[in-house]
């Protein structure tokens, strides 16, 4: 089958589905009925050729995906926060304090991210300074230490109660894009029956980052520790438009190499899906549908009369 197009994410008891600029989100209400809002969006950058261009396409793609993806979650948790006075506040109000807090929870996510998995690993690396003299040495080293951290945190929040419940709606979202993707008709059972592991995963494009990282980061040559730092800053957005081709590439070609590229991803993956149940297939089937015409596309692709 051709690549479909769709992506998504998991949120709070709930799937969120983008087709082009369409996005919808499908919730498991705590009184058990299935809320989707659909809406567009048209990016950072909604007609600028700029944003077709390999590498900063990645770059967009990425903070869009934030964006976007910071929202919904937002969105899904509204329908389990504690009943409040709605006087107290007009529809504006909340409105820009769900905005900001919005982009501070972004900024404060990216940043802790940067901490965690580019810098932690190179100020520990440093310790080692005293007995390792080649450079290379210690590039291998932070480069092992980069890893060993992304590890042990996919590791750790697998471990959290309520992010297992994300993680099951993760494997539902997959699986449905899996369904589609290998012919099938978007249903329970044959949903169910699809695998829960996809190329063009977010745990995937993690993956590729952190090893993207080590492979940009061995080459760095300076003496200056500032430098060194200021340097593997500015090449974040690179390394995270190298693995957007990646991911993209993935999505669209059934080629070896690619396949095997894809494979230590779709193993990480694991830890980050869960079998889901037949409710939580249902929210993602409803979020599908509301974004993407699926028996369209079966016909087109000869597997439907």
């Amino acid at each position: 089958m051709r690549y479909s197009g769709i992506g998504g994410q998991a949120v709070m008891e709930g799937v969120m589905m983008k087709n082009g600029t369409r996005y919808a989100v499908a919730v498991r209400k705590p009184d058990g009925e299935i809320v989707v809002d659909a809406n567009e969006y048209r990016g950072i950058l909604p007609d600028l050729a700029l944003r077709k261009l390999p590498l900063i396409r990645g770059v967009v793609n990425f903070i869009e995906s934030l964006t976007l993806g910071m929202r919904t979650l937002m969105y899904s948790a509204s329908f389990y926060e504690e009943e409040h006075d709605e006087k107290a506040d007009s529809t504006q109000e909340k409105q820009k304090k769900e905005s900001l807090l919005m982009g501070i929870t972004m900024a404060v996510s990216v940043a802790a991210a940067i901490v965690i998995f580019m810098l932690i690993p190179y100020l520990i690396s440093g310790l080692f300074r005293g007995w390792i003299i080649s450079r290379a040495a210690l590039a291998a080293v932070e480069g092992i230490l980069r890893l060993a951290v992304f590890f042990a945190y996919i590791l750790l929040i697998s471990r959290l109660e309520d992010i297992q419940r994300v993680f099951m709606y993760h494997g539902a979202e997959h699986k449905c894009i899996n369904c589609i993707e290998h012919g099938l008709e978007l249903s329970v059972e044959n949903v169910r029956k699809s695998s829960r592991l996809h190329k063009r995963c977010g745990t995937s494009f993690l993956f590729l980052v952190v090893c993207i990282s080590i492979l940009f980061f061995f080459f760095i040559r300076t003496d200056s520790g500032l430098l060194r730092i200021v340097i593997r800053l500015a090449l974040v957005p690179v390394i995270a438009g190298c693995a957007y081709e990646l991911i993209r590439l993935a999505g669209r070609s059934d080629n070896r190499l690619v396949d095997l590229i894809s494979k230590p991803g779709l193993a990480l993956q694991r830890l980050t899906t869960r079998e889901p149940d037949d409710a939580m297939i249902e929210v993602g089937i409803a979020s599908v549908e509301a974004v993407f015409d699926w028996r369209a596309y079966l016909k087109e692709n000869g597997k439907l009369p």
